[in-house]
């Protein structure tokens, strides 16, 4: 359980798009350079949005509130009810903390899609992972996503997991609204690297909300989440480190090349993720810090 299931959900924020098969995506309004650096910047393989228009006889519709979704309990039984749940609690932490740490702060809304999508950033689909597009501002994830991370990954995946994975998301719209995007040179790569930085801090982020989340409240008051147990932070941990470019590199490649990194490696990510959560917002500068204190 993680959820208080006395908790309400508010029903805004997450927004479902309709089944999309036979997708053949294409460059759109993106280019290659960007895809190349949104790739480094995300975490993702956003390599399927190169090409020509789309071709695919699909067709998407409208996006959609999510339905039967009220209480917590609904949120610790179904994995859409629960990326509501979390939505809310994001956004309640992040409207304070965000201005706290001088951010100018608008929310963003998280769509849920299977198969494809089309986004600000060009359409994609689901083997890109989950993403954030800094062209519209918003989240993007097909939840399949947790499946691949104990079947590709050998993560375990269970619900605080999830939940740090649309943290970790909205830790890069954080980074949009405080112009650290705009800041960053994503033109190099390595343990040390603008690219490898933004990740962490992204990871950082999702610490420090989960750090707090159980002083989130919906809007009669009620505390969202139950109190995190150790066990379910070790969850997280581990969904941290099984996509650790160390991690993946040996897995995909039989070894490990730290030139090549964009995302940070298993013990970075991890040590990140507990900075924010022991230490909250205010201890996430990972551009301050060392190359040695990465």
């Amino acid at each position: 359980m993680t959820f208080n299931d006395d908790a309400k959900y508010s029903g805004q924020g997450v927004r479902k798009s309709g089944r999309r098969t036979g997708l053949a995506v294409g460059g759109g309004g993106i280019g290659l350079v960007a895809i190349v650096l949104l790739s480094q910047l995300l975490g993702v393989d956003l390599s399927g949005l190169l090409g020509g228009g789309s071709t695919g006889g699909s067709s998407q519709s409208e996006g959609t509130a999510l339905e039967n979704c009220y209480t917590g309990d609904d949120a610790d039984t179904d994995v859409e009810c629960r990326v509501g749940f979390t939505r809310d609690s994001l956004e309640a932490y992040w409207a304070e903390q965000a201005p706290a740490l001088g951010i100018d702060y608008a929310t963003t809304t998280v769509n849920l899609f299977v198969d494809g999508v089309d986004t600000g950033c060009g359409s994609a689909t689901s083997a890109v992972g989950p993403f954030y597009c800094p062209a519209d501002q918003q989240i993007y994830l097909d939840t399949a996503f947790y499946d691949t991370l104990r079947t590709q990954f050998d993560a375990s995946a269970g619900p605080l997991a999830q939940l740090y994975v649309v943290g970790h998301e909205w830790g890069h719209h954080i980074q949009n609204r405080a112009g650290t995007f705009a800041n960053a040179d994503l033109t190099q790569s390595g343990p040390t690297s603008d690219a490898v930085r933004l990740e962490v801090q992204a990871d950082c982020f999702a610490g420090a909300w989960l750090g707090s989340a159980t002083e989130t409240t919906d809007a009669d008051g009620v505390p969202l989440l139950d109190p995190i147990t150790d066990a379910q932070i070790a969850d997280a941990l581990n969904a941290a480190s099984a996509i650790g470019d160390d991690r993946i590199q040996e897995k995909t490649q039989g070894q490990v090349n730290p030139e090549s990194w964009t995302h940070g490696s298993s013990e970075m990510r991890q040590k990140w993720f507990q900075t924010g959560y022991t230490g909250g917002a205010e201890a996430c500068d990972t551009f301050a810090v060392a190359d040695a204190e990465l």
